[in-house]
Order: C-alpha cells, then sequence, then structure tokens
C-alpha cells in the first residue's frame, strides 16, 4: 500500500461559470491536501509538482458552459486545468521517471496527479528557459508552426498580416514569416506593443488598432497590393476588413477570435463573399491536431533560439494567488506577451 505523504495543496478554483468577460471573483484560492504518493492501482500515472502555468484565452470557452464546444467545461469547484510546466515527483508510467521535465495538462494548482499523461511531453532541452515551455516552446510554440506553415503554406515575398501580434503567438508566427522572407505586418493595441513587434520581433510595420478609425483604409495604407496571409486572433470587423483586403488565393488560418469571446451576441461578418470572388481558403485549426509533429517543430526551432534569431517575451506572475488576475488580463491586453504564472522556481 502507498506510504502517506500529505501536503498543503494551494488550488485555484472555478466558483462559477462565466457569463460575459471573467472577473477575478469567478475564480478562488483554496488549500487543500495531497499525498505525494501514487495511490496503489492508479497505473500509467504521474505525479508532478507544478513549476510555471500558462495562460491561455481558449480557457475562457471552458469557463463557460458552451453547448457542441471542442473542450469540457471546467468542473464548478475544483482546481482549473491548463497547459504547465512541472517536475515528476513519481511516475508509475513507462515513459516518465522521479525528477524529468514535462510540459502539457496540469491543474492550476501546487501538486497534481496526472492520470492520463498521453498528451504531455518530456523536456529534453534544458538550455533554453523552462518558462519557454509554457509558450515558444510549448503550446503557443506549436499553434503558431501550426497555423503558419501547415494552413498557409507560405511562399518566400508574400505579404502576411497578424492581428493580435504582440500576444503569445502572434509574435511568433511574424518571426516564422520573416525567416521566411516575407513581408509582416500586425496590429497590437498600444503603442509599446507597436514599438515592440517593430523593434523587438523584427516585424516590417505595425499599427495600434486602437487608434484606427477605420480598419479597411488601415490595411490599404500598410497593404497597398493585398494581403497573401491573414493569421486571424481577433475575429468581428478585423476580419470583415481583412477580407476587403485579401488577394486572389489568399490563405486565412483562423487560431482565436478574441473580440468575441465575451460578447454575448457575437458579430456577424457581412462581406464573406468575397471568399468566393478571390478564391481565399479560410480554415479553422486546432493544435492538438497537429502534435504529431511537435519533433520536426523543434528541429526547425531551436537552432533559431540558440542563434538569437526567435526572440520571446514573457509577462511573469508570481505566485499561484497572482493566477485569476493573469488569467483575466488577457482579455483587456493588460499583458505584454506571453502570460505565465510562476508557481514555484526550480
Amino acid at each position: 500500500m502507498a506510504e502517506k505523504m500529505i501536503s498543503n495543496n494551494k488550488q485555484v478554483i472555478l466558483k462559477n461559470y462565466v457569463n460575459g468577460p471573467p472577473k477575478e471573483s469567478d475564480m478562488s484560492l483554496k488549500t487543500s491536501t495531497i499525498n505525494l504518493k501514487i495511490p496503489d492501482g492508479c497505473n500509467d500515472a504521474v505525479l508532478v509538482k507544478n513549476l510555471y502555468l500558462s495562460c491561455d484565452p481558449y480557457m475562457l470557452g471552458r469557463m463557460k458552459k458552451i453547448e457542441g464546444h471542442y473542450t469540457d467545461a471546467f468542473a464548478i469547484g475544483s482546481p482549473m486545468v491548463g497547459y504547465g510546466v512541472s517536475r515528476v515527483l513519481e511516475s508509475s508510467h513507462p515513459n516518465y521517471k522521479k525528477g524529468d521535465l514535462i510540459w502539457g495538462f496540469t491543474g492550476w494548482e501546487e501538486y497534481t496527479l496526472v492520470t492520463d499523461p498521453s498528451t504531455s511531453f518530456k523536456i529534453h532541452d534544458k538550455d533554453v528557459p523552462l518558462s519557454y515551455y509554457t509558450g515558444l516552446l510549448g503550446m503557443a510554440g506549436m499553434t503558431a508552426y501550426a497555423g503558419f506553415f501547415e494552413v498557409c503554406s507560405p511562399k518566400k515575398g508574400e505579404t502576411v498580416f497578424i492581428s493580435a501580434a504582440s500576444g503569445a503567438v502572434g509574435q511568433l508566427v511574424g518571426q516564422f514569416a520573416k525567416l521566411m522572407g516575407c513581408y509582416v505586418v500586425g496590429s497590437a493595441g498600444s503603442k509599446d506593443k507597436v514599438d515592440l513587434l517593430k523593434n523587438k520581433f523584427g516585424f516590417d510595420d505595425a499599427f495600434n488598432y486602437k487608434e484606427e478609425r477605420n480598419y479597411n483604409a488601415a490595411l490599404k495604407r500598410y497593404f497597398p497590393y493585398g494581403i497573401d496571409i491573414y493569421f486571424e486572433n481577433v475575429g468581428g470587423k478585423m476580419l470583415e476588413a481583412v477580407l476587403n483586403n485579401m488577394r486572389v488565393h489568399g490563405r486565412i488560418a483562423v487560431c482565436g477570435m478574441i473580440s468575441q469571446y465575451n460578447l454575448e451576441h457575437p458579430e456577424g461578418v457581412h462581406n464573406l463573399s468575397a471568399l468566393i470572388s478571390k478564391r481565399i481558403r479560410m480554415e479553422g485549426f486546432l493544435v492538438l491536431d497537429y502534435y504529431h509533429l511537435y519533433p520536426k517543430f523543434l528541429e526547425m526551432v531551436m537552432p533559431h533560439i540558440k542563434k538569437g534569431k526567435i526572440t520571446y517575451v514573457e509577462d511573469m506572475a508570481d505566485g499561484l494567488e497572482s493566477a485569476p488576475a493573469a488569467l483575466v488580463g488577457l482579455f483587456s491586453g493588460r499583458n505584454v506577451g506571453k502570460q505565465v504564472v510562476v508557481v514555484a522556481k526550480e
């Protein structure tokens, strides 16, 4: 029988399902206890200490009761779940041993018993910051890679527009596009973020969408000959303006629509006939369908990181108690770069 090693376990739990924008009060902090031993008969599991947690916009969908959503809603009164970087304390799974570092789904808590680590990845390369595996080398990096290379099939010299371009995914799509030899413009929500896109991430240009009264005119200014590839993160009026400015045989990868998530009645797009006249391919995608390409992605991205050709900005929130505010801040653009919660230092 597994011996008992009881420890306190601080957790972020969902108090109620969310209507409209998420609030810190929709979540609460609680301390429970956990046995730091894998229970008898619990095979193929890992018990982990969580080090870093990732705040991601898709989590809002799990905080709501949405019929037919692609992921299950969180359980009220239970710890929320998301991507994180963890250290294995004990394992009954043949692929993992004590001391291994992994990234994948874990609880928003100090310690988690992961009963299905099939969606976890072992971390082999530790020459980069471990927190990168919540973003650049984790789900966000894979999302940027899959959406840009697999969905959009880019060619050298093409024109690329990215909305929410300073976020966890957008900053990488822009850098991948520049490495491909594309012309890249991004939109973001503040002067500082625009400066970041141009001066740190090497975008050819960028604009603050909050200062533009007419998105259509703004896109014509930056893309006088039209857009070949649009990496869609916001939806709504920006998507409508983009459709007006796409080139024939353009491609749109639909990654997210953050401007619509908090609306009771999402905005319609009134010019979808442009898809026909311009022969545009517009495709939604989920990163889950592309994780089999993770080794190929690492092979491509790791040398660029080590040569300093890809850079990444993280916004660190310290301690589990800061997690609710960090997650809520995503939806008002409070974060600069990838929002990470530091649960424990190494």
